[in-house]
């Protein structure tokens, strides 16, 4: 009798870890069902939703992170349309991003800033850039007709993302004229206007014997760091959203003075901004701590 009690408790224990693995792995690595139902809920979608259209499945794969599938669609014909599918556990579709990255041309604005950063890296890191930087990059900018000169991470001059066109080329060389913008931090032992004046002559001249346009720039200038990473002397000086326009030699002390005092400005209302956040959540706190 204690024998069978034995084997009875052995093999429910045995159970109980067979379910737990189970469920373990379930959540950590997904299905072979479920794979199965959210790989055939995407072909109806697709075959649905755009029968004239190449499109096969690339990848299907379960996150553990939001426990659902996720289905990676692409397109043999069209180098701007892939898109992705979510699924829950059953096959219900959650999420088809065509609408967003392929309809409203996501894709191909993220193909044309990937182009043009490649070619503003191309002369970053060619022997012709005589600076020393520690960040240097460049984008087209993008956005939505409602956001843009509204949003004051969009400037006035990005293009509208809905206007482009699926596939098409551009010559992102020259479509940098009209809404590049780079972004450079150089570290020199000289940080005065009179020296970004000359940097920014510098890469104007560069940038345009490469052959590479751009609209407007961020260019900052500080002081090298020491070797525990700490700045040798404080101090900067900077331009932001500078016109490639503007740069040229007559009066262009007077512009980037002008528009290092507005940066400078800027940074110390936000620095404003940040501590008064800081007193009130300080103030916050002492206040509960009270009414305990």
């Amino acid at each position: 009798m204690k024998k069978k009690t034995v084997k009875i408790i052995a093999f429910s224990v045995a159970i109980m870890l067979i379910v737990a693995i189970g469920t373990f792995a379930n959540a950590l690595v997904g299905n072979p069902l479920s794979r199965f139902l959210a790989k055939n809920a995407a072909e109806r979608l697709i075959e649905e939703n755009h029968p004239d259209k190449d499109f096969y499945i690339e990848r299907v794969f379960y996150s553990f992170k939001d426990g659902n599938y996720h289905i990676n669609v692409n397109s043999n014909e069209s180098p701007d349309s892939a898109f992705s599918i979510t699924t829950g556990f059953f096959g219900d579709i959650l999420l088809d991003t065509y609408e967003d990255v392929i309809a409203n041309k996501r894709n191909t604005a993220d193909r044309i800033w990937k182009e043009y950063n490649e070619a503003v890296n191309s002369v970053f890191d060619s022997g012709a850039f005589p600076y020393n930087t520690h960040i240097s990059f460049g984008d087209i900018e993008f956005g939505d007709r409602e956001s843009i000169g509204v949003d004051d991470m969009i400037p006035s001059y990005a293009i509208v993302t809905d206007t482009l066109e699926l596939d098409a080329y551009y010559d992102v060389r020259e479509l940098g004229r009209k809404a590049g913008h780079l972004v450079v931090y150089i570290y020199d032992e000289e940080v005065t206007v009179e020296r970004l004046c000359d940097v920014l002559m510098g890469i104007k001249d560069i940038f345009n014997s490469a052959g590479v346009g751009f609209y407007a720039i961020d260019c900052v200038i500080e002081y090298p760091k020491s070797e525990n990473d700490e700045s040798l002397r404080e101090g900067e000086v900077e331009v932001e959203g500078f016109l490639c326009e503007d740069i040229y030699e007559e009066g262009l002390l007077q512009r980037v003075s002008e528009a290092n005092r507005k940066a400078e400005e800027y940074h110390k209302q936000q620095d404003e901004l940040k501590q008064q956040e800081i007193e009130a959540y300080e103030s916050q706190l002492a206040e509960e701590n009270k009414q305990k």
